[in-house]
């Protein structure tokens, strides 16, 4: 199949995360399965306009919201030149691409998570609000009948909300990369580990007090934060603010190694989002044996995070900081978390979640009927 990939953003913009990482694997996973892929997203700073990798090719045009219209613009003179693609993922994330106005081709929509609550945070009250009724009320209606694809069940009924029938909805999870052996082990003195793009709608700043309310406790504690992004000042401003500056170490983008050791290093790692469509994350954690405390109502966080069996989830804030005061003073309720996170994660693997999408992207191109339910992670 020839497969065109529509996302916002690819792993090497600054601001790439974990949507870039799933878009990236399953485009990777699908070209090494003999498909021609060809993945379209922003240009920034030092990107080439056009390069191959992993077997597939990546096209980058315009900015952080140019990148739509010059996605359409690329996308039609790409197949004017090259032939019809055989299906367009449209990926949603807050705004599509409206790829149907630019291909006669069968067009797919991957939504991560629904952006209610990330709307005000991110935007001005003028923009959220435009942003919300693209999102909520035009996307639903442009791209009625089509197949979409969402991480996690929590999402489905999300744009079941919206008027999105979840008889068009299929269920294809995050795979978790095979975790890195590494020698160090759990580290002597308590550590909690964050990992993530430093922006407002990851709530950082709730590790942070975590932290200052558990030292008087807790008075070898420290706080690692693994990952970097424009919200980095206010995450040390916070720091700063709460006087806990000396324990916490901003390690912002780390390689595969270090990041595989900070996590297994970690005796809780910590997901304050708004939201996640999955959480990534929490996955690769508990790869490592490392449990996930998060908060209920954050969409894919309630199916990676097994409440009280792989983690926790809590309500607010008082309740974070009481459940890891509880886990840092509890190694063997640690120790059954952590077993229990490992094992979990065992579940969800790239090679399952890649079959999935060929076996659903055949469906699309024999223009059958939306397929429907969830992936095999269950």
């Amino acid at each position: 199949m020839r497969i065109a990939f529509l996302n916002w953003r690819d792993s090497t913009h600054p601001e790439g995360g974990g949507a870039e990482k799933y878009a990236e694997t399953v485009c990777a996973g699908l070209a090494a399965r003999g498909h021609d892929v060809s993945m379209f997203c922003a240009r920034h700073p030092g990107s080439a306009a056009e390069e191959m990798r992993a077997s597939y090719r990546v096209l980058r045009q315009g900015g952080r919201l140019g990148v739509y219209a010059a996605t359409l613009r690329r996308l039609r003179a790409v197949e004017a030149a090259e032939g019809a693609f055989d299906a367009v993922i449209d990926t949603q994330n807050g705004l599509p691409f409206a790829a149907p106005l630019a291909t006669r081709s069968p067009v797919v929509v991957l939504v991560h998570h629904v952006h209610r609550e990330q709307w005000p945070i991110v935007f001005g009250r003028v923009t959220a609000k435009v942003g919300w009724t693209i999102e909520s009320r035009v996307a639903p209606r442009f791209y009625r009948g089509h197949q979409y694809v969402v991480v996690s069940q929590e999402t489905r009924s999300e744009l079941a909300e919206l008027g999105v029938d979840p008889a068009d909805v299929a269920v294809i999870h995050n795979g978790t990369d095979v975790p890195l052996s590494v020698t160090a082990g759990r580290s002597e003195s308590p550590r909690l580990v964050v990992l993530g793009r430093l922006v407002p709608h990851k709530r950082v700043e709730h590790a942070i007090r975590v932290l200052a309310r558990l030292l008087p406790r807790h008075p070898d504690l420290r706080l690692h934060i693994v990952g970097d992004g424009w919200w980095a000042h206010e995450i040390r401003s916070e720091a700063e603010r709460l006087g806990v500056s000396h324990r916490v170490d901003l390690l912002g983008h780390v390689d595969e190694t270090v990041k595989n050791l900070e996590l297994a290093a970690g005796w809780v790692h910590l997901a304050p989002s708004v939201k996640e469509g999955w959480g990534l994350s929490v996955v690769e954690a508990a790869s490592h044996g490392t449990p996930t405390v998060a908060y209920t109502h954050t969409g894919g966080l309630s199916e990676s995070i097994v409440d009280g069996h792989t983690g926790a989830l809590v309500d607010d804030l008082d309740a974070m900081v009481d459940t890891v005061d509880h886990l840092l003073a509890s190694p063997a309720e640690r120790e059954r978390m952590g077993k229990a996170a490992k094992e979990h994660s065992a579940a969800f693997t790239w090679e399952r979640t890649i079959s999935a999408w060929e076996t659903m992207l055949r469906h699309v191109v024999r223009r059958d009927q939306p397929v429907a339910g969830t992936d095999d992670a269950d």
